[in-house]
């Protein structure tokens, strides 16, 4: 029996660079190894949209992009968060067994309150919510990125609370993080991020991402000098998209024998060439949204019948039944 994968996509602004290489790209072979979920956690984006058309669109494209990498839905269970409501249940249960210090040290909070953000009880909570997505489909992988690892932990030390109180259930889910996408390096230096603008989105069009390219933040060296390509935002980004070519763009940079203009015309040109099946595949989706609404509601179904399952047993061992 395969063992069960889950990862989601957030629908709180256009899919980017970052979102991709981090876990979508290498869905559709993780497909072929894992009983996978793909999900689109839109409870948890409540936290950062409220605005119901927005959330609808951005969800709505969020399918789209799955359904874009080259996913099969009979082997994929592709479905939004909120056609399983039994995961807000099993939240609750959970947040009974947690302590609260445990939650206060989650990442996203703790910025949130360095940053003298406002803080709503779902980004308080958002780990919960994270665990039970993940426990309650019985999950045993869950590809991640770095800044993701800590939610795993929370996810694995909750699933070893309830197992220690009502009896062995939960599995303890296990991430998976590729070294070579830890972090992806956005136009400006820093961790590629929407909150920091400085993303190449995914869907953009060639010229728009051509544009963006041409817009890493460089230093001021001249094209015939020599420069160290481990400390350059572009060469970063072909490292992910120009491995073909990658030791002699190395091998340029450090014998003075490239521009950083030529440097981002052929990371630009190599970006677009990547991407443009599966944004030609968007585009198809974008004309059918029929089709992706189906695939969304059907995959609902199987998630909910499984979570449905699970409820059943969670409520009998707590005693809610």
């Amino acid at each position: 029996m395969k063992q069960k994968l889950i990862t989601g996509f957030k629908p709180s602004g256009d899919i980017h660079l970052g979102n991709y290489l981090g876990a979508m790209k290498h869905l559709p072979e993780l497909e072929e190894k894992y009983e996978s979920f793909i999900f689109i956690p839109n409870y948890h984006a409540l936290n950062s949209v409220q605005d119901a058309e927005k959330l609808s669109h951005l969800t709505m494209d969020a399918g789209k992009a799955i359904l874009a990498l080259g996913l099969n839905p009979d082997k994929t269970i592709i479905f939004k968060q909120s056609d399983v409501p039994e995961v807000c249940e099993l939240s609750w249960i959970l947040g009974s067994l947690m302590p609260m210090p445990l939650l206060e040290r989650a990442h996203a909070y703790k910025d949130a309150r360095d940053k003298n953000r406002s803080i709503n009880a779902g980004v308080f909570n958002y780990p919960l919510l994270m665990a039970a997505d993940i426990l309650i489909y019985k999950i045993n992988i869950v590809p991640v990125g770095k800044d993701q690892k800590q939610h795993i932990e929370i996810a694995r030390t909750i699933a070893q609370k309830f197992n220690n109180q009502f009896g062995k259930f939960f599995i303890e889910p296990q991430e998976i993080i590729r070294k070579e996408v830890e972090t992806i390096i956005g136009l400006d230096g820093r961790k590629m991020s929407k909150s920091y603008n400085n993303v190449i989105g995914l869907f953009e069009s060639e010229e728009e991402t051509i544009k963006k390219v041409m817009s890493i933040k460089t230093d001021s060296r001249r094209p015939e000098e020599p420069k160290n390509p481990e400390e350059c935002a572009i060469f970063a980004l072909h490292k992910h998209f120009s491995k073909n070519g990658l030791d002699e763009i190395a091998n340029r940079y450090k014998q003075g024998k490239i521009s950083y203009k030529e440097s981002k015309d052929i990371l630009a040109e190599n970006i677009n060439k990547e991407l443009r099946q599966i944004r030609g595949n968007k585009k198809e989706f974008d004309k059918n949204e029929d089709f992706v609404k189906k695939v969304l509601k059907d995959g609902g179904k199987k998630a909910r019948e499984i979570a449905r399952g699970t409820m059943k047993e969670v409520r009998k061992l707590v005693g809610l039944l």
